[in-house]
């Protein structure tokens, strides 16, 4: 009898270590940063400092970060703290992990942000008093003291609610859509707003049509996604220059958003790729469904074809609010969300803790990889953004709409990196430095890179150059990945290699600003030195 008692023992302790094995075999590797960076992020972005600024909204009442002393909040509109001396903006270092509260005046509930080319952070919109405001960052080195500004001799023309920002080929930035907004403008202002009906006529009895996804085209046109259509926008004439077919599968943006990322640039800049994967089940939102499932099917377009249509594959798992970040490789980070109900406060659950690699080159249906698991849910509000050393910082979920921390999935103040398995110790000796670089580059300027690696080197090393996007609701705005033509290295003695680059070609293909440089070797990056993109 005792042996018939342990036989169902010994089942679950030989299944329970084969899940332990199956988990600690897949790829990828977690590290918490920090217990508790005081505020749940729910918008994130690398500055050129290396720095990262986190941005919550401001009418949440108290956080976990003081201001500085004598530097409070006075708002005798805000219905929970008229006086306020808690932080709502943080900068984070991840060198050294520590945190630097920042000091934000009005409301940035659910805003939008893109980096200028002078690597100024332009913060818009938000809810109540900051649904007009325009604000700036301009990031120093981490022992510095810079803190937000807010602008008062411009602003909005709409309010923007739920808005996306996305930088032009002449450095200028246009603001899409937001909630009761369907319209675009532009910073610097320019003709106050345009009308954008295709926003109008996308939009359902849930909205649907929110963040709408905003990718640049190497020919200068706006790929604009929202619900589950899709259309080309000339920025210069202010006109619908194409229209795309629709993709199956249930709305795609916010409140039932899933993500979407513009494939890495490369060759003749000629062909851009655009993929939009997972999102909630239309009427999720209506009916605060918390459990009806996610879908995981994914659509890939090329959009600068004459005759586009949609290519369709599954991911492994059901996914809403996922983030999608390009990885230095050209790879796509699927990360974050859950795999049941919607966005919007306490209405999803079952968190998606398994992140996944889309593999591009890859045929259909073997695209994507399933990685090590993480254990914090990140749900409504996180975010994922690209650091320079290659790994992935997470921050946020607060699905609640103040902070809670007693609950099923409470506000999450912990930051986490998530490190691809390029950098696994057994590709360490892969892993090129780059020794020189220039600091500025002008456009289809010739430069060299010079690397170390430890290895001698076989085959080409990439040099690409990675934007900072501003991610937020499951979307990085202005996200962008752009591979240079490349001679292969020639060998300068004592394991460095010199390599011989093209500059893009003009802001269609990567327009002005501050990018990440990465070197990359057998698909193992660099830490990438920031490289200034000029006319």
């Amino acid at each position: 009898m005792a042996s018939l008692l342990a036989f169902p023992l010994l089942t679950l302790v030989l299944l329970h270590s084969v899940a332990i094995s199956t988990r600690a075999d897949l790829p990828g590797t977690w590290d918490l940063l920090i217990a508790d960076a005081g505020i749940a992020s729910m918008h994130t972005a690398v500055t050129r400092f290396n720095t990262v600024v986190l941005l919550d909204r401001t009418n949440i009442g108290p956080s976990r970060k003081m201001l500085r002393r004598g530097h409070c909040r006075n708002d005798p509109d805000d219905a929970v703290l008229k006086h306020d001396c808690y932080a709502h903006s943080v900068q984070f270092d991840p060198n050294t992990n520590q945190i630097r509260p920042l000091m934000i005046l009005t409301d940035t509930w659910c805003s939008s942000g893109q980096f200028l080319p002078d690597g100024t952070l332009l913060q818009t919109g938000g809810d109540l008093d900051g649904v007009r405001k325009i604000r700036k960052f301009h990031p120093c080195h981490a022992a510095g003291s810079c803190d937000w500004v807010e602008l008062d001799d411009v602003e909005l023309t709409d309010g923007r609610w739920y808005a996306t920002n996305q930088i032009l080929p002449d450095g200028s930035v246009i603001i899409v859509g937001g909630r009761g907004a369907n319209t675009v403008e532009y910073y610097p202002p320019r003709n106050g707003v345009v009308e954008l009906k295709f926003l109008a006529d996308v939009e359902d009895t849930q909205m649907d049509n929110l963040y709408p996804y905003v990718h640049l085209l190497p020919n200068g046109h706006l790929f604009i996604f929202a619900n589950n259509k899709a259309v080309s926008y000339d920025h210069v004439t202010d006109k619908v220059a194409r229209e795309y077919p629709p993709l199956d599968g249930g709305p795609r943006n916010y409140p039932s958003a899933g993500s979407s990322a513009m494939l890495a640039l490369e060759g003749d800049y000629s062909t851009a790729i655009i993929v939009v994967c997972g999102g909630a089940q239309y009427g999720a939102f209506i009916q605060k469904s918390t459990e009806t499932p996610a879908h995981g099917s994914c659509g890939r377009i090329v959009a600068t074809s004459p005759d586009p249509v949609w290519e369709m594959e599954d991911m492994p798992f059901g996914r809403i609010m996922g983030d999608m970040v390009m990885l230095p490789t050209g790879e796509v980070l699927v990360i974050n969300g859950a795999q049941a109900g919607t966005q919007g406060f306490e209405l999803a659950s079952d968190p998606c803790l398994y992140p996944l690699l889309y593999r591009p080159d890859q045929p259909v249906g073997l695209r994507f990889m399933t990685l090590n698991p993480g254990t914090v849910p990140r749900m409504y509000h996180s975010t994922a953004n690209l650091l320079p050393d290659g790994r992935v910082l997470i921050a946020g979920s607060n699905p609640h709409y103040f902070y809670k921390f007693n609950a099923e999935f409470p506000t999450e103040l912990r930051l986490e990196a998530f490190s691809p398995e390029y950098l696994g110790p057994d590709r360490a000796n892969l892993r090129p430095v780059i020794e020189e670089v220039p600091e500025t580059v002008r456009y289809g300027e010739r430069f060299d890179v010079m690397v170390s690696v430890p290895l001698s080197v076989v085959g080409i090393v990439e040099v690409n150059l990675g934007s900072a996007p501003f991610a937020t609701h499951s979307f990085s705005q202005g996200q962008r990945l752009v591979k240079l033509a490349v001679t292969p290295s020639v060998a300068d003695g004592d394991g460095r290699y010199k390599i011989s680059c093209v500059a893009p070609p003009n802001g269609m293909v990567a327009p002005p600003g501050y990018y990440m440089a990465f070197a990359v070797n057998q698909g193992v990056p660099s830490v990438a030195r920031w490289v200034h993109l000029v006319s």
